[in-house]
C-alpha cells in the first residue's frame, strides 16, 4: 500500500524546484497525492480496513496543511501546484 521507489523518484523529479530538492512543499504534496490515490483504491476494495483508513486521513490532513502553508507563503505557486495535481481548493 505504498508507492514504489521508481514512481516516487519520478514524482520528485517532476515537481522539484532545483536538482537536489526533495522536501519542498510542492514535492511533498505531489508524493502525498500519489499515496492518497493508492490508498483510496485500497479502501474501495477493503472498506473495513480501519487502520489504513486512519493512515489515509492522516495523509489527507498533512497535504491540507502543506497546501495552507504554500497558499500563505506563495499564492501563485499554490495555484500552479493545485492545477498540476488536479486538486481543488
Amino acid at each position: 500500500m505504498t508507492i514504489g521507489n521508481d514512481l516516487k523518484k519520478q514524482i520528485i523529479g517532476e515537481n522539484r524546484r532545483h536538482d537536489t530538492d526533495s522536501g519542498s512543499a510542492e514535492v511533498q504534496m505531489a508524493v502525498l497525492t500519489a499515496q492518497i490515490k493508492e490508498l483510496t483504491e485500497h479502501m474501495k476494495r477493503h472498506p473495513k480496513d480501519y487502520h489504513s483508513r486512519h493512515g489515509l486521513l492522516a495523509k489527507v490532513n498533512r497535504r491540507n496543511k502543506l497546501s495552507t502553508y504554500l497558499r500563505r507563503t506563495d499564492p501563485k505557486k499554490h495555484v500552479e501546484v493545485l492545477a498540476k495535481l488536479g486538486l481543488r481548493r
